[in-house]
């Protein structure tokens, strides 16, 4: 947003807590920043409001400048179809204009007499411009000799810090190839000192897309990063381990069988899930011995990741929602 122009005046990184204990343990700092938000856009007064993602924050927002007469757009709906769906109840009363991005939330909404926009993934927009620039470029996708296998843990450091070092773990068991870690831009080189790096793991940042490209397999921590491994064809583990009490809650929440989003948009296993206890190293390393060597184990996934793009359709999001949110600061106009 800031290279297009915009103003940050609260970066995302001060708001993100994942989980019911991580959130109840940072709770001053959260109400804290909600009180920020809120005097920020008084002081500002937009025409129109565009709250995307982060449905803990963003529907405590939403319902605060609708009383406040803003007129409300929210892009990328909360996941409320995995849980607590009665919320949909609540986005109907404060949000003027939802845009989804996952082909099953129109249906969803209709349950609740709501008549939603879905314009398709941002990620083919972001990949599509990825590649173009690769080849303007003259990327070269043979950075090593050996095969890389990608691992991808996340963007939150709490979840970094449980996530990262059972799949260091693994990279010890394939000498055969190298490991190459996606550091996401709001981590630094300091935050991965700490941790222990083996001779065939190395670390590339801001440069993920480059690295999904090279990649022959990878290790994804559950999240967006799943759909974008998918859609650049590479055959991925997915893992996802998180504070003991906060999944013990979510599983008596979640109405849904899968937590990747390439399951989740199928309906259907595709991918393997190595969830709380099941995520260590050994399962991870059978896997990706699968991953890597099962030419038949492969292609199966592949065929999943092209059905999946069958699905999510053509590039185009990111104008269709401009055009949506354009055409709603006309009519406030």
């Amino acid at each position: 947003m800031e290279a297009q122009g915009g103003k940050i005046v609260k970066h995302y990184r001060d708001l993100a807590f994942m989980g019911f204990v991580e959130v109840l343990a940072n709770i001053g700092t959260i109400l804290n920043n909600l009180k920020f938000c809120k005097k920020d856009i008084l002081d500002f007064q937009p025409d129109v409001l565009v709250l995307i993602d982060y449905p803990g924050f963003n529907m405590r927002i939403a319902e605060f400048a609708k009383q406040a007469g803003l007129k409300v757009i929210y892009y990328i709906s909360p996941q409320i179809w995995a849980w607590r769906q009665n919320r949909a109840l609540k986005i109907k009363k404060v949000v003027d204009e939802m845009i989804c991005i996952l082909p099953f939330e129109k249906d969803f909404y209709k349950k609740f007499g709501m008549d939603v926009h879905y314009v398709g993934h941002p990620l083919l927009d972001a990949i599509q411009m990825e590649q173009i620039d690769t080849a303007l470029n003259n990327g070269d996708k043979k950075t090593n000799h050996k095969p890389v296998i990608a691992i991808l843990p996340g963007s939150r450091k709490m979840e970094v810090k449980k996530m990262l070092p059972v799949m260091l773990d693994v990279a010890r068991n394939f000498p055969e190839h190298q490991f190459v870690i996606a550091a996401a831009p709001s981590l630094t080189e300091d935050f991965f000192a700490k941790f222990t790096i083996g001779n065939n793991v190395s670390i590339t940042y801001n440069k993920t897309y480059n690295l999904l490209l090279q990649a022959h397999a990878a290790i994804v921590t559950s999240g967006t990063a799943t759909l974008e491994t998918a859609l650049f064809e590479v055959p991925q583990v997915v893992c996802y381990r998180g504070n003991i009490l906060s999944y013990w809650i979510a599983i008596r929440l979640i109405k849904v069988n899968f937590i990747s989003l390439v399951n989740l948009i199928l309906n259907r296993k595709c991918v393997q899930e190595l969830v709380q206890n099941d995520l260590t190293a050994q399962n991870i390393t059978i896997e990706l011995g699968l991953l890597v060597s099962n030419n038949t184990y492969r292609q199966k996934i592949l065929e999943g990741y092209q059905e999946l793009k069958t699905i999510l359709g053509n590039s185009g999001a990111s104008a269709k929602a401009a055009n949506i949110i354009f055409d709603a600061i006309k009519i406030k106009a």
